[in-house]
């Protein structure tokens, strides 16, 4: 019968899993919990393919529990019930180890009624996900479980596995393999060993009277290392980068971030997200940089990718480089606190709208004082509501820009 290439290869111990080294080496916590023994509940949070249904495998076989793996977009409580009448019976003498994966697709009720099962202590579990949990799942259910994140495996050691593939998948076999394939594998696949597993056997089974090429390699992890999920917590984890990135002027990061985004066709988040740095954190320290990125924006959706990038690239690198201020958005998000805490007032009534019959006989513009009737088009009055007289939102930055702006008006106000 076939077996997948990934299962054959499956690591039996922890010194044989590839990368997650900050959890299973020498000193990990992770590592150091299973030989122990004693496994409390668990969740293994990060992508697919980088080890956490390997690590749940091991960990039963360890601990000589019987190992139930469920899959949460197939399973309910009733397999879980069933699970449970198997306890204490030849079937599962030491007890039972669930590995529940992709638990984000458990309901409310449904992870709720994990609890009363695991609370025993006759059931251990480990449940996965792709997804943040402290997104996806519930308070209940995180505050009797021990979060580990896994992460993608670095190019240097999917390099290992993917050469031990190669040899394996071979076997016999003359089957000779270009040099730089595994190299390109490693780097293509995003950290993913079971993809990587996958595209050795596809490259072995199909390979020519050349024997395995880079042309070939390249053909089947092409785009692979792509983790992106528009709804997903990559693509929120991107857009900070790359605003992070620009707002640090950082610019290359910044392009490497813009580019992500592009090649997973994801253009409209980006331009958002570029109108949105423009104001929020270049600010008035270049107040001309707003107008510059959204003719940049609007150009490229008029050219369409790929040509797109060229102008979203330019606004980019303007951003990263420009001088920052985000004096605009500490004062509109300071005026907003007030007004959502009840901070209003009646609006002053030589301020209100005078233009209408009988707005004379309400007192309203009685005293209004036209600012440019007078010299440098000011003069001195009151316009926020009683309540918040004296209220201070806004102050300049310390740019060029803002600064010129503050010695004007401290001029014409005779601050100084």
């Amino acid at each position: 019968m076939y077996q997948p290439l990934a299962d054959k290869i499956r690591p039996k111990t922890l010194d044989d899993v590839v990368g997650q080294q900050h959890l299973l080496g020498p000193n990990g916590l992770l590592r150091r919990v299973i030989e122990s023994g004693n496994i409390p509940n668990l969740i293994f949070y990060g992508p697919s393919g980088v080890g956490k249904t390997t690590v749940a495998s091991i960990i039963a076989k360890q601990t000589e529990r019987k190992l139930y793996h469920l899959n949460a977009t197939t399973a309910g409580i009733a397999d879980i019930k069933a699970i449970i009448d198997e306890l204490d019976t030849f079937l599962a003498p030491n007890g039972a180890l669930v590995y529940l994966d992709e638990i984000q697709y458990f309901n409310k009720k449904q992870q709720q009624s994990l609890l009363e099962f695991i609370e025993t202590g006759k059931m251990t579990l480990i449940a996965s996900t792709t997804e943040n949990p402290y997104f996806y799942i519930y308070n209940a259910i995180l505050s009797r479980c021990t979060v580990f994140e896994f992460k993608p495996i670095e190019a240097r050691d999917m390099q290992k596995a993917v050469e031990r593939a190669f040899t394996l998948a071979i076997g016999d076999k003359e089957i000779p393999v270009e040099d730089g394939v595994a190299a390109h594998i490693a780097q293509a696949v995003g950290g993913d060993v079971r993809k990587a597993l996958g595209a050795v056997e596809l490259l072995v089974l199909g390979a020519g009277e050349q024997g395995v090429t880079l042309a070939d390699a390249q053909q089947a992890a092409q785009r692979s290392n792509m983790r992106y999920d528009r709804d997903g917590d990559s693509h929120y984890d991107i857009l900070s980068a790359f605003q992070k990135s620009i707002r640090g002027s950082d610019p290359d990061a910044a392009l490497h971030y813009l580019a992500r985004l592009l090649e997973a066709g994801d253009m409209i988040s980006a331009a958002r997200r570029m109108l949105v740095i423009a104001a929020e954190d270049v600010g008035l320290a270049y107040p001309q940089c707003m107008p510059i990125v959204k003719a940049c924006v609007d150009s490229a959706f008029q050219l369409g990718l790929p040509e797109a990038s060229i102008p979203l690239g330019e606004a980019v690198i303007l951003m990263a480089t420009a001088p920052k201020s985000n004096s605009a958005a500490v004062a509109i998000g300071a005026a907003q606190a007030d007004v959502r805490a009840g901070k209003v007032g009646d609006i002053p009534a030589h301020i209100k709208d005078a233009h209408y019959s009988g707005a004379a006989k309400l007192g309203r513009g009685l005293t209004y004082q036209y600012p440019h009737d007078f010299p440098n088009h000011w003069t001195p009055q009151q316009y926020l509501p009683d309540e918040l007289r004296g209220a201070h939102y806004y102050d300049f930055g310390p740019n060029k820009t803002e600064q010129a702006a503050k010695a004007y008006w401290d001029r014409i106000k005779g601050q100084k």
